[in-house]
């Protein structure tokens, strides 16, 4: 008898404590489905449980990176630079293209290579990265690495140092194509296609951070197509791999080995890495080091036209059923557009068969055309759809020299003012955010230590007289300091305008 009623205790006790077991799974479940729905509908899903074990039953370990770092290292390199500054005030940091070069710290959108200290002119140093692309020593960078540097200097990852020739910089996607001469081959990688990367794959960032050497990071990509308002093409990889000050020009490679991106750009409070990092995509660094490698300088089509997204208001005012495509807000005269029957005020849906669903779509696609190509236009005019077929022409330099260097045949007659010049096209109205009535010519760079740069010239002033003539193109100002120069003055008279104050200055004139 006592044994059957211990039998008989012990399975109550064993029903008790199931039906215990039971309410708690079906009150943790009604939570799990309470949250899930928001708490506004329950409903029941059956999803197959997440396993942290592999087919095997032996637990999954992340993935190690170290036979790819040990592959890829010894293409990665120190950029090691010296920049002559000259004398100013104030600490500054090399800003984003478009943005005044003296932006004042701090701000969130920051390079991560070097802060200059300007009080007497003095030499400075800076380091950033790079990697070889062949084994004849050619090396890609970014461009505000060595944007103003007297002297470039490669360490490669056996401790050797080398000097660097600039082969070619374009500052519109912020990448440099440096050279250095050796007896042998040296290690290299190939570009990859950074179109099939997804976001969620694993990435690693090598590069210099701080100056500390070859140094690897892993981490995931974490969108695509981002726009920071670094330049008219920005079509960034935003990763967030661990990257600092240093990194910049370093490659973002994938788990097979190959750069998919150039590390260029951080989001940051301080200045360090907060897990947000932008890299160049691999398919922009292919074709723009190419024309780097073959031409010295990066050759793009131009439409002459300055459009505005589509807003939806805009959307709706122009009788369009969705917001997409660009607005035509000007046509540059003399420009290839003006040629055709394009007009202000078009709404541009397609290019070459391709919609135009970002404002950016349009500048990439023309772009990446030679001049003298055709491109069809499909477009939509008071509210009917109308083609337009366009020659696309040669985007203009935004770096003309007016007198900026010495040419090889009037070495003895061109003053050496140290001005990089642009004509002040609608494009770098918008750009520079000039409003219509700005008048003069851009100031693109300035060299350091140069005459001008004493003079206090800065980057993205506007040169609007030089004497008592008023210039609307780099031609213009070069004449007129040819002339000053020959009639054998001292200083050439500017006005130079900036943040909206207007000051002559004058510039010694160093033949």
């Amino acid at each position: 008898m006592t044994s059957n009623r211990s039998m008989e205790s012990e399975r109550q006790r064993g029903k008790t404590v199931a039906s215990r077991r039971v309410a708690r799974t079906a009150i943790a479940t009604a939570v799990t489905l309470a949250l899930v729905a928001g708490g506004t509908m329950m409903v029941r899903a059956e999803a197959p449980a997440v396993s942290l074990h592999s087919a095997t039953g032996q637990p999954m370990a992340l993935p190690s990176f170290a036979d790819v770092a040990e592959r890829v290292s010894p293409a990665v390199v120190n950029v090691k630079v010296t920049s002559e500054v000259a004398a100013g005030g104030g600490m500054v940091l090399r800003g984003l293209p478009g943005m005044p070069e003296n932006m004042p710290l701090p701000e969130f959108f920051r390079r991560y290579f070097d802060e200059r200290v300007q009080g007497v002119p003095h030499r400075i140093q800076g380091q950033g990265s790079g990697f070889l692309v062949d084994p004849n020593g050619y090396i890609v960078t970014n461009n505000h690495v060595i944007d103003g540097s007297t002297e470039v200097t490669v360490v490669l990852n056996d401790g050797s140092s080398h000097t660097a020739k600039v082969v070619g910089r374009d500052d519109k996607t912020d990448l440099a194509l440096l050279k250095i001469d050796t007896d042998h081959p040296l290690a290299y990688v190939e570009l990859g296609d950074s179109a099939k990367a997804r976001v969620g794959d694993w990435v690693l960032a090598v590069g210099n951070p701080f100056g500390l050497g070859g140094s690897v990071n892993a981490g995931i990509i974490s969108a695509r197509g981002r726009d920071i308002h670094s330049g008219p093409y920005d079509d960034y990889l935003q990763i967030d791999a661990a990257i600092n000050r240093g990194n910049s020009g370093g490659p973002l490679f994938d788990t097979s080995g190959r750069v998919i991106g150039v590390n260029t750009a951080i989001y940051s409070p301080t200045g360090g890495n907060v897990g947000i990092g932008f890299a160049i995509p691999a398919e922009t660094v292919s074709h723009v080091i190419a024309d780097l490698r073959e031409n010295g300088h990066v050759e793009r089509g131009w439409l002459g036209i300055q459009i505005q997204p589509v807003t939806e208001d805009l959307a709706a005012g122009l009788g369009l059923d969705e917001a997409r495509g660009v607005l035509v807000a000007d046509v540059v005269p003399g420009g290839p557009a003006s040629a055709t029957e394009l007009r202000a005020g078009d709404v541009i849906l397609s290019a070459d068969g391709q919609r135009i669903e970002n404002y950016k779509d349009l500048p990439r696609l023309v772009a990446d055309l030679k001049s003298g190509s055709q491109m069809e236009l499909d477009i939509m005019r008071d509210g009917k759809p109308r083609r337009i077929d366009v020659k696309v022409g040669a985007m203009p330099d935004n770096d003309r020299v007016a007198s900026a260097s010495r040419s090889d045949d009037q070495s003895g007659e061109n003053p050496h003012l140290g001005l990089y010049l642009a004509p002040l096209t609608p494009e770098l109205r918008m750009r520079r955010g000039l409003d219509d009535g700005s008048a003069g010519v851009l100031v693109a760079r300035v060299d350091p230590g140069s005459p001008a740069a004493e003079a206090g010239i800065e980057p993205g002033s506007l040169i609007s007289m030089v004497g008592a003539d008023p210039v609307s193109s780099p031609a213009q100002v070069q004449a007129a300091v040819r002339k000053a120069s020959a009639e054998k003055q001292k200083a050439v008279i500017m006005r130079v305008e900036r943040d909206g104050r207007a000051l002559f200055v004058a510039v010694p004139l160093t033949a």
